[in-house]
């Protein structure tokens, strides 16, 4: 109703109480009368608010789907009646409201039936504060805690929660007020959000400081280093005109089955060939970050992704995986005049994906006339695991790995790493790969302070025992190893 202000209106203190149904919104119109109708019968009962109404020190405003009690005496007012409505909401389970307590200036005004009323920065304040709070909740403004904790009657109800931010960018400090069977005792959903995403922005100014100390520090050397190497960088950038005609890059291959895993499967083929090409000291391989913006599916023009990619020959291909065989399709084209070099077609018991990656990456040397040694030609038949689930769940921990280092990952993405990754080892406990990047994803666990505990060390030197004991001096070992003392122990 509208109210009219008096020329000279009075100014005082008041001690607020606004309550709020929640949900109000979404009951049926008869269902909204008959909560508004057990909620005032509850505050009407309540012995705070006959008591104030006796001494007339109670103005009483209706909200449409709450109200608001305006104590005009007590601090404590409020807090007795917020405690007396708690207690007689457990005969009214359907009834979920929440409450907010906030003192502060009111001014008095008279509305138009001539009746006391009130307006002021203390009734918005608490109406702010109420509405932090979910179901269940009563919150106080830290200045109504403050005067609380002055009685010891109160301080076991007063639970510090923080700031909250609310209308306008205002910041206000809240306190809970809740026992075992009084109140909500959870911290409300609006201030667990501003945690979350206050968390993600600290994580985001760590990785941003330490990439510009990074870059501060790499152009420091790289300062150093071009005063003394300028002539021979120039002959190395003239001569990296020239794209080396031993060089590929192998894109994504496409996965012709409907289902998800094979997906990873068709991932986990196109990822064995790289590595086993990647042995190859006599040939010059993309890494598999850098090629896979070119997903299978998309438009690809070969001489543009190998002009970008810095090679001379693009190697793709298809999976499709059935009943215990698998046909992997692979195609090798000189991409500097986009020619069909050589094609191969292999169908075969699952269990020869092996020794079919095996072949491919022997014919791909052969066609660009690259020279294996014996070392190279051992590594390239040697075989990740026996175990084919073991291989299909490394590969879809691999794939996520490898996407999580390329944006900003989240702590579940690690850790279902870390567990399609436990299943692979324990399916082939000699799986050297797995336990490889076992330690990377503990160890980024760790570092990104998703879970710095001595646990999480533990994990990570166990899976890099378990490397060290099956390939003691393989490259991948050392990198674990390398990653395992800087991202676990740092400081």
């Amino acid at each position: 109703m509208l109210t009219e202000v008096t020329p000279d209106p009075k100014f005082e203190i008041g001690h607020i109480l606004f309550v709020d149904i929640v949900g109000y919104s979404k009951l049926l119109i008869g269902e909204q009368t008959e909560v508004v109708r057990q909620l005032k019968q509850i505050v009407a009962e309540c012995e705070q608010v006959r008591f104030a109404e006796r001494q007339k020190t109670l103005i009483f405003l209706p909200t449409g789907d709450g109200m608001a009690l305006v104590f005009r005496e007590s601090a404590e007012a409020p807090a007795q009646c917020a405690l007396e409505i708690a207690q007689a909401l457990k005969n009214h389970p359907r009834l979920q409201l929440r409450m907010g307590i906030h003192s502060g200036p009111v001014n008095l005004l008279t509305d138009v039936n001539n009746r006391a009323n009130v307006a002021g920065a203390g009734v918005n304040m608490a109406q702010r504060v109420m509405d932090c709070g979910d179901a269940g909740h009563i919150l106080l403004s830290k200045h109504v805690a403050e005067d609380l904790e002055n009685y010891g009657r109160w301080r076991p109800y007063l639970r510090d929660l923080g700031e909250c931010e609310v209308k306008h960018g205002v910041r206000v400090s809240l306190v809970n007020f809740c026992s075992d069977n009084i109140g909500n005792p959870r911290t409300p959903e609006k201030l667990r959000q501003a945690k979350r995403e206050a968390a993600i922005i600290a994580r985001r100014r760590r990785k941003r400081t330490l990439l510009i100390t990074s870059i501060l520090v790499a152009a420091l050397f790289g300062a150093g280093y071009w005063v003394f190497r300028r002539q021979l960088e120039q002959k190395r950038a003239t001569q990296s005109l020239a794209i080396p005609l031993k060089s590929i890059a192998v894109l994504p291959f496409e996965n012709l089955s409907a289902s998800a895993e094979n997906a990873f499967f068709a991932d986990g083929v196109q990822d064995e060939i790289l590595t086993n090409l990647a042995r190859i000291a006599d040939l010059k391989v993309i890494s598999r970050t850098s090629v896979m913006q070119y997903k299978a599916g998309m438009a690809r023009n070969a001489r543009a992704i190998a002009q970008s990619l810095g090679v001379a020959h693009l190697l793709e291909g298809s999976v499709q995986r059935a009943a215990g065989k698998v046909r992997i399709n692979a195609q090798l084209i000189d991409a500097r005049n986009d020619t069909h070099l050589w094609g191969q077609t292999y169908d075969r018991d699952l269990a020869d994906v092996f020794a079919i990656q095996t072949e491919l990456a022997k014919a791909i040397a052969d066609q660009l006339r690259v020279q294996l040694s014996p070392e190279e030609k051992s590594e390239l038949e040697r075989r990740p695991t026996s175990n084919d689930e073991a291989f299909a769940l490394y590969t879809q921990a691999r794939t996520l790995l490898i996407s999580a280092s390329s944006a900003d990952a989240e702590k579940a993405t690690y850790e279902h790493a870390v567990d399609l990754l436990d299943r692979a080892v324990a399916r082939d406990p000699n799986f050297f790969l797995a336990y490889c990047d076992l330690v990377h994803a503990h160890a980024e666990l760790y570092f990104y302070n998703f879970d710095r505990s001595p646990a999480r060390q533990a994990l990570a030197e166990s899976a890099l025992q378990n490397a060290e004991r099956l390939r003691p001096d393989a490259g991948e070992t050392h990198l674990a190893k390398a990653e395992y003392l800087y991202r676990c122990h740092l400081k």
